[in-house]
């Protein structure tokens, strides 16, 4: 029996049950890892809550991504062994202090990339790299806004898309965060509580506007995100920290400048192996590089995962947030 994590119920973070469970020997295809750190997520809460449906029915183990060490390996696994390294995605298993996961989602960590960087970055760092490189293809000179940029994504979008030579613009919450967001590639911060961020856009790109918008916040930045972009600009909602997008009139797109929108999630730009290698050997380059850092500004015993998603929640936490077994 190992300690995890489970929901037996939706509902609010009261729900994450702390408690033991038995993990079996790895079956055909799969491995067993023994857990070094785990990552918390904005998605992690809409499983919980139910928006996401679970794939693995009632109860289920929270979490998305963690890092560790294979301690088995299940029979037609030949691309690991153990003793092997690894970081994964996977719809929910996470927390918990070993688990099983299908060897096919399983990346393995260079040895510069630490269980800690791995679990703090696999899903939102790999988040960033499909955006910036597939979703909008950013370059130099491309300007960004990018919502709620000193959390987790955020910060490593700011500093990825600084690298390969944007204009960022970040809006944030307050000005604690707008220091954070500037020293990590941020050229240009919005409170976005206490000014009109539209009007800050305009004014700081003397009217030309954005050529993209990344919105993880959605409710609250909808549809003001769209009078940011400029004519054929691209609105990409990619979370829903503030709640869902309601259903809007497409012909928005068309009055605002016959824009672009898309709703873009990391378990289709990754659904195929190879592409899910490349993305994470893009991602690792990058930060083994030092040009894109991960920053883990919070972490918790896997005991406390519900105080992890209260601060989530409440936007009290910067950067990446993981848990400890």
């Amino acid at each position: 029996m190992v300690a995890a994590v489970r929901v037996h119920k939706h509902g609010g973070p009261e729900v994450l049950t702390f408690e033991d469970i038995d993990v079996p020997a790895p079956g055909q295809g799969q491995v067993k890892l023994k857990q070094h750190a785990i990552g918390v997520n904005f998605i992690d809460t809409y499983f919980r809550i139910g928006m996401y449906p679970s794939p693995t029915g009632m109860p289920f183990v929270a979490g998305n991504e963690g890092a560790g060490e294979v301690i088995a390996v299940g029979p037609g696994v030949t691309d690991l062994k153990v003793g092997d390294r690894v970081g994964y995605v996977v719809p929910l298993g996470a927390y918990a202090a070993e688990r099983l996961l299908p060897a096919e989602r399983a990346v393995k960590l260079p040895d510069n990339i630490s269980y800690e960087q791995a679990a703090a970055m696999m899903l939102k760092g790999m988040t960033v790299q499909y955006l910036l490189n597939r979703t909008f293809k950013v370059g130099k000179g491309t300007i960004v806004l990018i919502h709620a940029a000193a959390g987790g994504v955020g910060l490593i979008a700011c500093q990825w898309a600084n690298h390969i030579g944007a204009t960022v613009i970040g809006t944030v919450g307050s000005k604690e965060k707008a220091e954070l967001a500037k020293k990590n590639g941020a050229h240009h911060t919005i409170l976005y509580r206490d000014e009109d961020f539209v009007a800050k856009v305009k004014e700081i790109t003397s009217g030309k506007l954005c050529d993209v918008v990344y919105d993880g916040i959605g409710k609250d930045t909808f549809p003001a995100s769209l009078d940011c972009l400029h004519p054929l600009g691209y609105f990409v909602s990619f979370g829903s920290a503030s709640g869902q997008i309601e259903a809007f009139n497409i012909n928005i797109l068309q009055a605002k400048g016959s824009l672009f929108a898309t709703r873009p999630t990391l378990n289709h730009y990754a659904a195929k192996r190879d592409d899910l290698i490349a993305m994470s050997n893009d991602l690792f380059k990058v930060v083994g590089s030092g040009a894109v850092k991960i920053p883990v500004n919070q972490k918790y015993p896997l005991k406390d995962a519900a105080k992890s998603h209260k601060d989530l929640e409440a936007r009290a936490t910067t950067g990446s947030s993981i848990l400890l077994p």
